[in-house]
């Protein structure tokens, strides 16, 4: 994977009662077509006397692989706008289920779209969201009475000191985004007067939460 990915983070679920029918959103990260259809059918069971149980997702790096289903409701009016959230979203590997209890009251196709849009939306915000994203991995050793200055010098970029080892020397783990390879590289000779010795282990898959801009 080279490009970054956005997903939900977690699974999730929510109500909200819209003229007495009570709408229930479940949302889950997934990775393939039939985690994503798997994960439907566990709602569909578990609310088998439901109205409807309407869904979509989307699945793959390049959000190649998109369903969604009205599941009776009318056509266009339910898993379409589930659908439209997730990709105005620019989520991928997602999945979200919205359940309908009906409770009497007509919401006309102009009230589906709205009812099943907030649904997905709640799941969305509710889950958060998080990146899976490329990173550069470097170890640098550098001298103890360096390591402030450095650690310092770090948390003003944008890179992660995701390890430190302590033994003769400290040894930094540090990710980069691939593109800012060069720019470490020439941070850390200029932060240590060229003292440190910096190795790339390779690139590293890493769940990053978009809230928080926190490691997983």
């Amino acid at each position: 994977m080279e490009k970054i990915v956005r997903m939900a983070k977690q699974y999730s679920d929510c109500v909200f009662i819209e003229k007495k029918s009570k709408f229930i959103s479940y949302i889950q990260p997934v990775f393939t077509e039939q985690e994503a259809i798997d994960f439907i059918n566990s709602i569909k069971k578990k609310h088998y006397d439901a109205t409807h149980n309407c869904s979509a997702f989307i699945i793959g790096d390049t959000a190649n692989i998109q369903r969604s289903s009205d599941d009776g409701e009318p056509s266009g009016t339910a898993g379409i706008p589930i659908l439209e959230v997730l990709r105005k979203e620019g989520l991928t590997n997602t999945v979200v289920v919205v359940t309908r209890y009906f409770g009497g009251i007509m919401l006309g196709a102009g009230g589906l779209i709205r009812a099943y849009t907030q649904g997905c939306a709640d799941a969305v915000r509710t889950a958060g969201i998080m990146r899976l994203q490329p990173y550069a991995v470097y170890h640098a050793t550098i001298d103890y009475n360096l390591l402030n200055k450095v650690q310092y010098e770090i948390d003003k970029k944008d890179y992660i000191i995701a390890d430190t080892q302590y033994l003769d020397i400290v040894t930094l783990k540090i990710l980069v985004e691939p593109d800012l390879k060069e720019k470490l590289e020439s941070d850390i000779t200029q932060w240590t007067n060229g003292s440190a010795s910096m190795e790339c282990q390779g690139i590293e898959i890493l769940k990053i939460d978009e809230q928080t801009k926190k490691i997983i």
